[in-house]
């Protein structure tokens, strides 16, 4: 419980400290993303992901941590998805090239002994899904570090279910860290995550979930993931629906998330990230009261419903604007009247 306590403080003030101090570099190197009209640096990201590596490595260094549970290895793996983001931050790299290296990095670390080959190909699949989901909430201000801190709870508490006390801490000093790296990016946000940061702890998170429910059934298993990170799931539906719908490419960005279809009604950034972030919990708290018995995995359907209504109710609202109407003579081939 000390460890705990203390870890979770260290992991919270230094990835306060370190967001700030990485800021200026971040600016003068260009490492930035382009929101409202002004430059955010994309220093939290590499904050959230040191630290956590930090404070998690040095307390089994000392001898101080409880039993690792796999979490060494999570940690190199979230580490080299954490490199890729951060080339990503610098480079652009494309997506294909993203979810390769995440699953390459999610294969090696799935625990193969409880879930067998064909589930453990479906957490694979699922686990690179958790981190695009979390890259893309990473638009918003404060959206994807309360996504993130309420999903690494929410698997915290399902790891100390199971009574895998090495998979909970890590998932502690995480949400620890999101923590304090959220004090710098709500709105107006002075650093972002990245691809370095959302990847890295939508990776750990993902994983870890995947620890906790090894060993149980498929169907239900499926409800508690998506229950524990209900909002990342929400709004890849959302957008890759509404795009598909719209004739789009679903790799084509655009204002057609979530917190983007809030704000269009009416609401203010920080609004639209606590409404979403209360959802997020309400899901997450079903996921592990579904997890540890306390409520019929039938609850889990309820979960479900209403991310669906939600998804529904907000694929109504106008984001994308009237496409341009073409000449039919530009459409047609070129005359040249002559004389």
């Amino acid at each position: 419980m000390l460890y705990g306590i203390t870890a979770a403080a260290t992991a919270l003030l230094l990835t306060a400290l370190l967001s700030a101090a990485l800021r200026a570099p971040a600016l003068r190197l260009r490492l930035v993303e382009r929101r409202r009209q002004r430059d955010v640096p994309l220093s939290g990201g590499i904050a959230v992901a040191l630290v956590t590596g930090l404070v998690v490595g040095a307390g089994e260094w000392l001898g101080v941590a409880p039993p690792a549970d796999g979490t060494p290895g999570v940690l190199v793996a979230a580490g080299a998805v954490a490199l890729l983001g951060l080339v990503d931050d610098v480079w652009r790299l494309r997506r294909r090239v993203l979810a390769a290296g995440t699953g390459v990095a999610a294969a090696c670390v799935v625990p193969y002994g409880e879930t067998g080959v064909g589930t453990g190909l479906l957490a694979v699949g699922w686990v690179v899904a958790v981190v695009f989901g979390l890259r893309g909430l990473d638009h918003a201000d404060g959206l994807a570090g309360t996504a993130g801190v309420v999903a690494a709870f929410g698997v915290a508490a399902c790891a100390a279910v199971e009574v895998m006390d090495g998979v909970a801490g890590l998932m502690s000093v995480l949400a620890a860290a999101l923590t304090g790296f959220l004090l710098h990016n709500w709105h107006p946000a002075r650093v972002a995550l990245g691809s370095c940061g959302s990847m890295s702890a939508g990776f750990v998170i993902a994983v870890g979930a995947v620890y906790a429910r090894a060993g149980f059934g498929v169907g239900e298993s499926a409800g508690v993931l998506f229950a524990l990170t209900a909002l990342v799931g929400a709004d890849a539906v959302l957008v890759l629906g509404t795009r598909r719908l719209g004739g789009r490419g679903v790799l084509r960005s655009g204002p057609d998330h979530l917190a983007h279809r809030l704000r269009r009604l009416g609401l203010t950034a920080p609004g639209a990230t606590l409404l979403l972030g209360t959802g997020a919990l309400s899901g997450m708290l079903v996921g592990v009261l579904a997890h540890a018995g306390r409520i019929g995995a039938g609850a889990l359907w309820w979960v479900a419903g209403g991310a669906l209504v939600v998804v529904f109710a907000l694929s109504r609202v106008p984001v994308y604007g009237p496409r341009r109407s073409v000449s039919p003579q530009v459409n047609g081939p070129l005359r040249v009247r002559n004389g």
